[in-house]
């Protein structure tokens, strides 16, 4: 969608999420925000206020499908939505003794759950209307699965996937579906990690190439370009090779 008015965002409390709400925060958009923290969130909110956009925040769980159900609802009442980012995500990687059990279901519920909770019911209102557009953010972790974080690299292989064959399911429907894969990017999760992180890059670089990727309507938004052929690349070896390759990626820090 080239000139999106009515825009949800979740996980607009930092990272991707806040870049991108005030790289489309202007006069004449109305923004709908949710995120964990209330006070970040208000900060967020002040800020796109501040460059006159209309903006609603809310502090949600999106694990909560009710909820999110119910606050799709109502933010569509006050203005059809136009642009919906399912963007919320949390990241832990194997600390000492590894990811556990009650860790990798959380990650899970989030980075699945919460973007179902957050597109099922966009899609439930953009179809009739015959327009709209949603957009999931994988990773470039979810091209093949990383020893060094298994339940991150899972839940956004699984996100990817969904999501592309989404796309050409509603694609008769007239809902565009994109999926965003970005590689390392400042943020609460990245600012984690004790390696070094190849093309880390600044959260307002990263809202912008999506914003452009999104102009023009790209299944799968991948940056940055030498990063994305890589794990690419990665991803075709044969499993063995990239096993070898991949075990000697340094831990992810817990989020």
């Amino acid at each position: 969608m080239k000139n999106p008015q009515h825009i949800l965002i979740t996980g607009a409390s930092s990272g991707i999420g806040e870049a991108l709400a005030l790289h489309y925060a202007k006069e004449g958009a109305t923004l709908f925000l949710c995120g964990r923290n209330a006070e970040r969130l208000g900060g967020v909110a002040d800020a796109c206020r501040a460059k006159q956009a209309r903006v609603f925040a809310e502090k949600l769980d999106v694990t909560d499908a009710a909820a999110m159900d119910n606050w799709i609802s109502r933010c569509d009442k006050i203005a059809p939505l136009d642009l919906v980012f399912a963007n919320a995500g949390v990241s832990a990687g194997p600390a000492d003794g590894g990811e556990s059990a009650e860790m990798t279901r959380a990650i899970f519920n989030v980075n699945v759950n919460g973007v179902l909770n957050t597109v099922l019911p966009a899609v439930e209102k953009m179809k009739p209307r015959g327009r709209g557009q949603i957009a999931l953010t994988s990773s470039l972790a979810g091209y093949r699965g990383l020893p060094s974080a298994p339940a991150y690299s899972g839940s956004k292989n699984a996100v990817r996937a969904w999501g592309e064959a989404l796309r050409g399911h509603l694609k008769k429907s007239g809902v565009e579906v994109n999926v965003i894969c970005p590689g390392f990017v400042v943020s609460r999760i990245t600012e984690k990690n004790k390696f070094p992180m190849p093309f880390l890059m600044p959260a307002a670089k990263a809202a912008k190439i999506i914003a452009a990727g999104l102009r023009k309507n790209k299944g799968r938004i991948t940056f940055p370009p030498l990063l994305a052929f890589s794990v690419w690349a990665i991803s075709c070896l044969p499993a063995s090779v990239a096993e070898f390759v991949l075990t000697k990626l340094p831990e992810k820090g817990s989020n």
